[in-house]
């Protein structure tokens, strides 16, 4: 059977393991809230009414792309391409091209950044595989200039870093409702590991330090993540109630050719699909 992405794909690696998918939510939902584009968040309004369960939708339906046969995750992104331009004529405008852009970016920026923060560094080979997957990802849905390389996609990357964010009345909403699920403990982990995942720019938009007090438990965590106490540790990230989709994150989803009914909606981090996410 022929796959999207390899059997044996770091982005396989990266995709199937909760702590990694956790630090790529971190980071992505602090990035997101900056970006310009991110009043598509609100078109429909959903996200704000349910932070945590759009973030776990979005990342099934990521993670089914990256685990499924080509034609599953072809049908998958023709799906979302779909309902994107519903959105769009809902609305009566288009999403950027450079929003698109934008999202496919955060996908490949951290998850490199939070494999190499709790793995190890990753090899140039490795950095090129994982642009590489997301890059098709973004031209099965027609988005145009994307990178043709790694070091293509880290020069546009710093020149998007460099423009395309901006501090909102939307940027504080989206932390006040972060902080109204997740609670004041959560809510303060929370900053501590986008300080340690996010760049410098986004960090100092968003005041949240180098997470650097976070950094022996992270030491920690990452010695003993095999025992029982560590997967206690990890499941105080989010409420109890997410538990269990927490521990379902290191299993891969069964791959199936059938999109998903819906594109899930308004999860901070998967913004390749923007105008699904109000």
């Amino acid at each position: 059977m022929e796959t999207f992405v390899a059997p044996g794909s770091i982005v396989r690696r990266i995709w199937g393991t909760s702590d990694t998918v956790l630090f790529i939510f971190a980071g992505a939902a602090a990035e997101f809230a900056l970006n310009k584009a991110v009043d598509w968040l609100y078109f429909t309004g959903r996200l704000p009414a349910d932070p945590l369960g759009r973030l776990f939708s979005t990342v099934d339906y990521a993670r089914r792309i990256v685990f499924a046969d080509r034609a599953g995750a072809e049908r998958a992104i023709d799906s979302i391409a779909a309902i994107h331009g519903a959105v769009e004529a809902s609305r009566g405008q288009r999403i950027p091209d450079w929003a698109y852009r934008d999202v496919l970016y955060l996908l490949i920026a951290y998850s490199i950044r939070a494999f190499e923060l709790l793995e190890r560094p990753l090899t140039l080979a490795e950095c090129a595989e994982i642009t590489d997957v997301f890059c098709r990802v973004g031209r099965r849905m027609g988005i145009p200039e994307l990178p043709s390389s790694y070091a293509a996609w880290q020069a546009d990357r710093a020149r998007h870093l460099a423009t395309d964010l901006a501090l909102s009345d939307c940027t504080t909403d989206l932390y006040r409702q972060y902080k109204k699920h997740l609670g004041s403990p959560r809510y303060a982990l929370l900053r501590g590991v986008q300080g340690l995942v996010c760049p410098p720019t986004v960090r100092r938009q968003l005041g949240l330090g180098s997470g650097a007090w976070l950094r022996p438990a992270l030491g920690f965590y990452v010695a003993t993540k095999q025992l029982a106490l560590s997967q206690w540790l990890k499941n105080t990230m989010l409420p109890k109630e997410y538990a269990a989709r927490i521990r379902a994150l290191d299993a891969a989803p069964v791959a199936s050719g059938a999109a998903p009914s819906s594109v899930p909606a308004g999860c901070p981090h998967a913004r390749v699909w923007p105008a699904s996410q109000g």
